[in-house]
């Protein structure tokens, strides 16, 4: 892959090649299964390493380091919304240049989006390091566990902004069609953080014994030496975003790239705090029946999170792909890419759900022991619930398309309806008819709502007349961009 600048003949030539990283071209589903499996086996490793660390802390520290690390985790979690929007809207410029083959166009917006997360998650890590200990209080971190998670957080703090420089990074290489790289370098961070973590816990060999802060500080080493080693890899093998000379000045936010990553990123940050909120509330929610009940839908959460897995894998590779389809002007191949999404999804989270059915007490047994009463209602649950699995992935694949398309509302609106005036509607109008059980099946109510909404909303020529209008308008202003021959990428023949 050629990265030097291209003549004017060249240039003009280049969409007519097939170039690295381009997944418009040849046959749909061997293109989409190359690129989403990759991405589902990062997501796996990356749910793996938090499993592995909290079995660490868990047996070396105690419980109250378990409990500590959870209530860390939460604001981290809510936290690193905003970087998971950035990155998200960046993957879809990025894919629709990437796809129209507008490599310069591409490493500004990846640029401006690494360049503005940094800052971001520099100021949030500042204000999280000053006011830790009030974000405790304001958790109800319970007393054994509070300074336990107060020296957790602090340290992740310090990282947060290299760690989600990182993110942003490995959502931009997606974008531009390689999701092996990612891959890599997860798997790199999860080797480094599992051989750290009981080192640093317990001050193994010529290292100190650093208890719960020896957890996250193997973390932070972990994803600093991925995210180098990472950084150094995008340069050896000369990939599509790297920046070098006067490309390094796009890490400075672009005014005009910023506005399109914020006006996308922030409804796609809020989707990640529209379920955690709805999370939250199921919790409460589940918590009035009862300590058996919480501890049941406890190991039933830790399944829910690898069903889980194949449908958001298979929504961003879906995303990326579409992106590219839109940048190409290749409309009529969003059809079929949705089709072929919807097989792959149905195969691979139906798979997935119906081994746990099947297996669900050896699974559950795991978290809850094998003769705990908790079981038999932890199978229950699973047995009305975790069906909506399937459904759900119907709608991210669906609600993916929109979202390459830079239709990011209705999705954001899509999520809202149904957690909260459907899922609680239900649960409240079933309760006396249903008691606990209105809990359960009110997930399924609520991914069929999501569908059905997600269907119709596709189905509008809205959202495909807005991103074409987009789409023209981008062409249009790289055509006056006095040809920027260097912008463009010489296909790989």
């Amino acid at each position: 892959m050629s990265s030097t600048p291209a003549s004017n003949d060249e240039t003009a030539a280049a969409p007519k090649g097939r170039m690295k990283g381009d997944l418009t071209q040849g046959p749909i589903m061997p293109t989409l299964l190359m690129f989403s499996v990759p991405t589902l086996l990062s997501s796996a490793l990356q749910s793996l390493n938090g499993t592995i660390n909290s079995i660490w802390v868990g047996r070396l520290i105690g419980e109250e380091a378990l409990a500590a690390t959870a209530n860390a985790n939460i604001i981290m979690f809510l936290m690193s919304a905003a970087a998971f929007g950035l990155g998200m809207a960046g993957t879809v410029k990025i894919g629709q240049r990437f796809g129209a083959r507008n490599i310069d166009g591409a490493r500004r917006t990846f640029g401006t989006a690494v360049g503005f997360s940094f800052i971001v998650m520099t100021v949030i890590a500042a204000i999280g390091f000053v006011f830790t200990a009030p974000l405790l209080d304001l958790l109800g971190t319970p007393g054994p566990a509070w300074q336990l998670a107060f020296d957790y957080l602090r340290m992740l703090f310090v990282s947060m902004p290299v760690v989600m420089a990182s993110i942003i990074l490995q959502m931009g290489l997606r974008g531009s069609g390689d999701a092996r790289t990612p891959l890599i370098f997860m798997g790199l961070t999860v080797v480094l953080d599992v051989i750290f973590n009981p080192i640093l816990i317990t001050g193994w060999g010529p290292f100190p014994e650093l208890g719960i802060t020896g957890s996250a500080l193997s973390m932070v080493i972990a994803a600093v030496t991925s995210f180098v080693a990472m950084v150094l890899y995008l340069y050896a093998k000369d990939l599509p975003l790297r920046l070098r000379g006067p490309e390094l000045a796009y890490l400075k936010p672009d005014s005009q790239e910023l506005t399109y990553i914020i006006a996308k990123g922030v409804p796609m940050g809020a989707q990640m705090l529209v379920v955690s909120a709805a999370g939250i509330i199921m919790v409460g929610l589940v918590n009035q029946e009862g300590l058996m009940t919480a501890a049941a839908y406890g190991a039933v959460m830790q399944l829910f999170t690898y069903i889980q897995m194949p449908a958001m894998a298979i929504g961003g590779a879906i995303s990326a792909i579409a992106a590219q389809y839109i940048g190409a002007g290749k409309w009529d191949g969003l059809g079929g890419l949705t089709r072929a999404g919807l097989i792959v999804q149905f195969v691979m989270t139906g798979t997935v759900t119906v081994l746990l059915l099947l297996f669900d007490r050896p699974a559950l047994v795991l978290f809850l022991g094998s003769g705990s009463p908790a079981v038999p209602l932890a199978q229950h649950m699973q047995l009305l619930s975790s069906w909506n699995f399937v459904i759900f992935g119907v709608t991210m694949v669906l609600t993916s398309v929109m979202r390459a398309g830079g239709a990011v509302w209705v999705p954001l609106a899509i999520l809202a309806i149904s957690l909260y005036p459907v899922r609680l509607g239900f649960y409240y109008l079933t309760y006396d008819a249903l008691a606990a059980d209105a809990i359960w099946w009110s997930y399924p109510v609520s991914a069929f709502a999501a569908l059905l909404m997600a269907w119709w909303a596709y189905a509008s020529p809205g959202w495909r007349a807005r991103a074409e209008a987009e789409s023209a308008e981008e062409a249009m202003e790289q055509a006056h961009a006095d040809g920027q021959p260097a912008g463009r990428m010489t296909p790989d023949l």
